[in-house]
């Protein structure tokens, strides 16, 4: 696993997650809709469960992969969060809460991409760890709950803006340790 390759977006964990940027598009058509909304929400789920177990699985975990799941992550969040928040499903304050993890990780990336002491060290995957599947699991729900119960969308966006903190703690710990010269 070192350097991209375009012919890696055909492998089939990697056409799995790209089928999430189709299911982008589809979710702001559908989202008046709570049963289409939330069958589109789940089937991108499933991909995001789908594709690294395949990679895992197949022996396909490439580089390329590893920017691609990513990348249709969040292409599909910001379709959802676009549309939840146009809709007035989802408040504003809620942005910060669901986007906790990717808002502590953005100002790390950024560091790395820029500092000396990140050179020759690599970048790992912010939800490789259980934090951050945690993490992706309770934005998963409060998603979920914005469409299907959205009285208890406050309760779910807190507990989202908790293990996105965790998760968000847990990335910049693991890079730290990861730096050259890290005690």
């Amino acid at each position: 696993m070192s350097t991209l390759s375009p012919r890696d977006l055909a492998l089939p964990p990697n056409l799995v997650s790209l089928a999430r940027l189709p299911l982008a598009a589809l979710f702001p058509i559908v989202a008046t809709r709570p049963a289409l909304a939330l069958a589109v929400l789940c089937c991108a789920g499933l991909t995001d469960v789908l594709d690294g177990w395949l990679a895992r699985r197949s022996g396909q975990v490439t580089p390329t992969g590893a920017i691609v799941d990513p990348i249709a992550d969040k292409v599909f969040a910001l379709a959802v969060v676009g549309t939840l928040l146009a809709s007035g499903a989802l408040p504003l304050w809620g942005i910060p809460a669901l986007l906790a993890r990717e808002l502590l990780e953005l100002p790390l990336a950024l560091w790395i991409a820029v500092s000396r002491r990140f050179q020759g060290a690599r970048l790992s995957a912010a939800s490789a760890n259980i934090p951050g599947k945690l993490a992706t699991v309770v934005q998963f729900a409060a998603v979920f709950t914005a469409i299907a119960l959205p009285s208890a969308l406050p309760a779910m966006l807190a507990a989202s803006a908790i293990a996105g903190a965790a998760a968000g703690v847990s990335y910049w710990a693991r890079q730290l340790r990861r730096a050259p010269g890290a005690p």
